[in-house]
């Protein structure tokens, strides 16, 4: 039992004179060991390299512009179509001024849009294109988690890795004591005190294997937006100033609603519905007629002994019926009516899933505020 007690006091000793060291070594380590010429990861660093050079960032930019192209051409009428014809040329002789009928006919034709849908598709284009700007702003936030979870997760393994490395040696060397101590005649310690020490550098290395895998696993997160010469320079612990939290204990849930539905993503997908209803109304013009005119002028010849020969003009309006409408126009409703719906349901999914991460969030956030003092504890001893 005293064998026991003076292992595990050994053991402690150990473990303090490393702790009270700690901060003052660390620092000191650094200093000597890394050049001030050598660059180092901050994570402001990464995150501005990350947030500047996202690609999406520009396909969603591109495709804004294209929208916004597609609904200026929206806009617009109809190109009118010029037709040249020659008519009534008669076959027995092929003179151009044999026959009073026989013309050089030059026809312009222009069709106008049914009802408001040229202005309609122009707004449901434009409402479409607010939509990007909204998406991006949600790209950004997503981007900027995700780079800050997984430099946090660098560094604390970076940071734990240190550690560990600095109190091997003293494990070591708490083994040659044990064995010095049971080979000699004197000492007291057992062969399972020996065994002991051997079994807990054992789990030291056991452990700073997993730390060095959770680092290379970090660094690799990473690697999806930052270049490798980054990704070789060491971490710093030059943290960004964190904004405080809204307090969520004190959140209503009348509350949450409003804040859910300021999310950009949430509010993107809401730019789409209004243009997906804005389609609906588009559809609905299809039953209404298209109208258009053309306008014709024909020359013809003098007579073959001189007479002058009245030229002719000709002007007519058509009118597109849609008098049969059960397998177009009807159709063509019912499937915007269902686009905008199926749109509504994807934004009431994208708010419930928010709800559900942020139940997850403040359910995290409530436990590590109950563990803050296990939290303080060294990380490889946990």
């Amino acid at each position: 039992m005293n064998l026991a007690i003076n292992f595990k006091i050994i053991l402690c000793s150990t473990v303090l004179l490393s702790t009270v060291a700690k901060a003052q070594s660390t620092l000191n380590l650094q200093a000597q060991n890394t050049p001030s010429s050598v660059q180092t990861l901050s994570l402001a660093k990464a995150l501005n390299y990350a947030l500047t050079n996202e690609p999406w960032l520009k396909v969603s930019s591109e495709m804004q512009a294209a929208t916004v192209s597609k609904s200026i051409a929206a806009g617009s009428l109809h190109d009118p179509v010029l037709t040249v014809g020659l008519l009534n040329l008669p076959t027995n002789g092929y003179a151009f001024d044999q026959e009073g009928m026989t013309q050089v006919k030059v026809d312009l034709s222009q069709k106008f849009s049914r009802g408001d849908s040229r202005a309609l598709q122009t707004k449901a284009l434009t409402q479409l294109a607010q939509q990007y700007p909204w998406q991006r702003a949600d790209r950004l936030a997503q981007v900027k988690a995700i780079i800050t979870e997984a430099w946090l997760n660098a560094y604390r393994a970076q940071r734990s890795i240190d550690l560990i490395e600095q109190d091997k040696g003293l494990f070591t060397q708490l083994i040659e004591i044990t064995e010095a101590s049971y080979a000699s005649t004197l000492g007291k310690t057992r062969q399972q005190d020996i065994i002991r020490a051997q079994l807990e550098l054992t789990r030291l290395e056991d452990k700073l294997i997993s730390l060095e895998q959770q680092f290379e696993g970090a660094k690799s997160r990473l690697a999806q937006w930052l270049p490798m010469q980054m990704l070789m320079q060491p971490l710093n612990s030059d943290f960004i100033k964190t904004t405080p939290l809204i307090d969520f204990p004190q959140l209503e849930f009348n509350q949450l609603i409003p804040l859910l539905m300021a999310h950009p993503a949430i509010v993107a997908i809401e730019k789409t519905v209004t243009a997906k209803q804005t389609e609906v109304t588009l559809a609905k013009q299809s039953y209404r007629p298209q109208v258009g005119v053309n306008v014709g002028y024909g020359y013809r010849d003098d007579t073959p002994v001189g007479e002058a020969r009245a030229d002719l003009l000709s002007v007519g309006l058509s009118i597109d019926l849609p008098l049969f409408t059960d397998n177009r126009q009807d159709q063509q409703v019912k499937a915007a009516i269902a686009t905008a719906e199926a749109t509504k349901t994807q934004k009431l999914v994208a708010l419930q899933k928010l709800k559900g991460m942020y139940f997850k969030e403040y359910s995290q956030l409530a436990r590590l505020k109950n563990v803050s003092c296990f939290i303080k504890t060294p990380y490889y001893l946990k």
